[in-house]
């Protein structure tokens, strides 16, 4: 069941659309700087991300695992990861806690990238002792927590959990007993500052504010049942910016952020970036281009990624992320109108770098 599970995310992801919501992106504005006083040479898009350093603000986030498909799938982006230096996290090990054979569909992105950082990924439901052994599976260097509550609850009756209790003490139990910083990740609908508070107690390392606007699972797990059931909720959660803001206005300095869910061009990762992420996570389009051409596809839409990055902070005069962070932006629409109600001041974004 598992099994057939992971083949359908594959196949309905390649022909499933983002959305319907966006993720919040065109409501951000950056304020043009017709004086950057930069050099292309100057750019320098490194950064830091649970203590490591990265050559770019770039991550390919979780995906799959637990069939042969999958194996493939993770040793092409592993080397990707490699080739470019950027972070990557593996799906979901679940499949390969309860089934060994499965292990090896995991292992081959640590054997494709024996020096690269690589994140495990379990359900925040699983005991502390479950989480480690995908750990220890993989040599991983930081361990993905997810949470995808509204996913479970759209699964068929015989394939969904519906018990989210504890989930918390969890979190904080599999903290302190974990020698891998500890990222928390929501899987679509967003992390609301809330949750991010209780969530940041714990002592996480790292958000992953999944926001909606990219691959739906609400979708997808409707298409699955072959019903209606899923129609209502196609909007729920929070957008991927709207979740970027209030985590970074809970959180401050506290963790590292990843911003995930819609981003689709380098344009995308710069907003993110001056919004407050530390990484940009990068899932869906990646598999689409993996079938449509393997390794060398999804590098090249990386690298254009990354080409995109470096134009916007050309123009900007922006020599690095931290400067990035610097540069006023202005945000509109349904996303200014959903922040301010939560009482989140965006002047503080459209501000920045005024002269008095």
């Amino acid at each position: 069941m598992r099994k057939k599970r992971k083949l359908d995310h594959l196949n309905l992801v390649q022909n499933l659309s983002d959305g319907p919501d966006s993720p919040g992106f065109k409501d951000v504005l950056f304020v043009h700087n017709c004086m950057p006083e930069i050099d292309h040479r100057e750019i320098n898009t490194a950064v830091k991300f649970c203590g490591r350093e990265m050559k770019s603000p770039l991550m390919i986030n979780a995906i799959t695992g637990g069939i042969g498909e999958a194996a493939k799938i993770n040793r092409a982006l592993a080397a990707v990861a490699r080739k470019l230096g950027i972070p990557m996290a593996v799906g979901s090990q679940t499949a390969a806690l309860q089934d060994r054979k499965a292990e090896y569909s995991y292992k081959v992105a640590r054997e494709e990238n024996p020096d690269g950082f690589i994140a495990a990924n379990v359900s925040a439901g699983l005991s502390p002792e479950e989480a480690l052994r995908a750990v220890e599976m993989i040599g991983a260097d930081a361990l993905q927590l997810h949470l995808n509550i509204p996913q479970e609850v759209m699964m068929p009756e015989d394939e969904g959990e519906l018990s989210f209790q504890g989930y918390l003490d969890n979190i904080r139990n599999t903290v302190l007993i974990s020698d891998v910083p500890v990222i928390v990740k929501e899987v679509g609908c967003g992390i609301a500052r809330e949750q991010a508070v209780q969530i940041i107690s714990t002592g996480v390392a790292a958000l992953d504010v999944g926001g909606k606007g990219g691959t739906n699972f609400i979708l997808i797990e409707g298409f699955r049942r072959s019903g209606e059931t899923a129609h209502p909720f196609l909007n729920w959660g929070l957008s991927t910016v709207s979740s970027l803001v209030e985590v970074v206005y809970s959180a401050g300095s506290q963790v590292d952020i990843v911003a995930a869910g819609g981003i689709r061009n380098g344009l995308d990762v710069a907003k993110a970036l001056s919004l407050g992420a530390s990484l940009a996570g990068i899932a869906g389009p990646l598999v689409r281009c993996y079938y449509n051409g393997g390794e060398a596809a999804v590098e090249h839409y990386l690298l254009e990624i990354e080409k995109q990055l470096r134009q916007v902070m050309l123009m900007l005069g922006a020599r690095s992320v931290s400067g990035l962070r610097e540069k006023p932006l202005v945000i509109l629409g349904e996303t200014a109108q959903w922040l301010q109600r939560r009482g989140i001041d965006l002047d503080r974004f459209a501000c920045r770098g005024r002269l008095t």
